[in-house]
């Protein structure tokens, strides 16, 4: 089952910079075998895309999903009619008629107002003072909590997706951290007025709810930061997006492309099946790298490059595939859309510290370890 090139890759590599190894497996081995989380690896485009669309081959309904093994089982770790019962409630709230009407002017409100707190200083490290805050503040209200709430929803947070990262990277049971966590927010949901109509448990709503969290915060707060560093980076580019309108929402997509919040996605597979040239066996684990998948040549020329002009920029994977799309991918535009616009507009002179380093990092989730900016304030000119 081992390939040559799968042996020699290892969590640290997947971790601190996964591109250059990804590149090599998609030309040589798309699907290899890789000892150091004991399951394969899809890096190509078509096969990443297939797997994603055929659940009953692949699936996420196994025990050793790690988010599951965190929060319990949610319409992220179950297939067929029980998945489509755990995700229809979340559905049409989440459209995208619904989410402008519900949550354009809130978000714009709150990215102001937490710009208003940063503004006076001229610097600030924007992942955890801008981007965390307001996707938690959005999540918050979502799932029926008051945006005064966002602080302990971001550590719920935390300490559930540093338990699943653990899980994914091979530990045999959550931290109690995240377990916590998680009874936590169980407790605190009991005050809201979720409906329970929908047929789901007390406990289903719970362990959906957590989901939400994951896109809601950590996959947006990762998207929000990845666009900005991306734009920051370039400032050729930064004074298009200035200058020309609807050019940020190319810029968005071209940064989900190139360095999706999300770098891999789990399944297992249902039986023996042959995936491209693979021979994969029932229970197997199989890491699909969205991350590789997205910076596939057979699709996407010159794919390392920035080039927000690209055709059918849509076609990236970034919010995954097939029936598990991810439910809240327009709310998670709409708030980047609006937290990278209002930081240009109220920020002149934006641009990335000099005096720090901006380094993109994780497993399972990539974003900066710290994106710190520096600005002009009006009063200081």
């Amino acid at each position: 089952m081992q390939t040559s090139l799968g042996t020699g890759v290892t969590l640290e590599q997947l971790d601190r910079d996964p591109h250059p190894v990804l590149a090599l497996l998609r030309e040589h081995e798309p699907v290899a075998w890789i000892p150091a989380f004991d399951g394969w690896l899809v890096t190509s485009y078509e096969l990443a895309l297939a797997a994603m669309r055929d659940d009953r081959s692949f699936t996420v309904d196994d025990p050793r999903f790690s988010t599951a093994r965190v929060i319990g089982p949610s319409m992220l770790s179950l297939d067929g009619p029980e998945h489509r019962r755990h995700r229809e409630p979340f559905v049409a709230p989440f459209r995208p008629g619904a989410v402008h009407a519900r949550f354009a002017t809130q978000v714009a409100s709150d990215a102001n107002q937490l710009i208003d707190e940063l503004e006076p200083a001229g610097t600030a490290e924007l992942r955890r003072s801008f981007a965390g805050p307001l996707a938690a503040s959005t999540i918050a209200r979502s799932l029926g909590l008051d945006a005064s709430d966002s602080g302990q929803v971001l550590g719920w947070y935390d300490a559930i997706v540093a338990g699943v990262t653990e899980i994914s990277a091979g530990a045999a049971t959550p931290p109690p951290a995240a377990t916590c966590a998680f009874a936590e927010l169980s407790d605190r949901l009991r005050s809201t007025q979720l409906d329970e109509r929908s047929g789901l448990t007390r406990e289903q709503i719970t362990s959906n709810a957590a989901v939400l969290l994951f896109g809601g915060i950590e996959t947006t707060a990762g998207m929000i930061a990845n666009a900005l560093l991306h734009l920051l980076a370039r400032q050729d580019e930064l004074r298009r997006v200035r200058g020309v309108p609807g050019r940020l929402d190319a810029v968005i997509e071209e940064s989900l492309r190139l360095e999706p919040a999300a770098a891999v996605i789990d399944r297992y597979a249902t039986h023996d099946v042959l995936l491209g040239q693979a021979s994969i066996r029932s229970d197997d684990l199989v890491r699909i790298s969205i991350a590789g998948a997205n910076r596939d040549p057979a699709i996407f020329t010159d794919p390392n490059e920035f080039r927000p002009e690209r055709e059918r920029l849509r076609r990236h994977l970034a919010f995954a595939h097939g029936p598990h799309v991810c439910v809240g991918l327009h709310l998670a535009r709409l708030e980047t859309r609006v937290a990278v616009g209002t930081l240009l507009r109220r920020l002149p002179g934006l641009q990335l510290d000099p005096a720090c380093k901006t380094e993109v990092r994780g497993l399972v989730f990539r974003k900066p370890v710290a994106l710190d900016a520096v600005w002009k304030h009006p009063r200081m000119e």
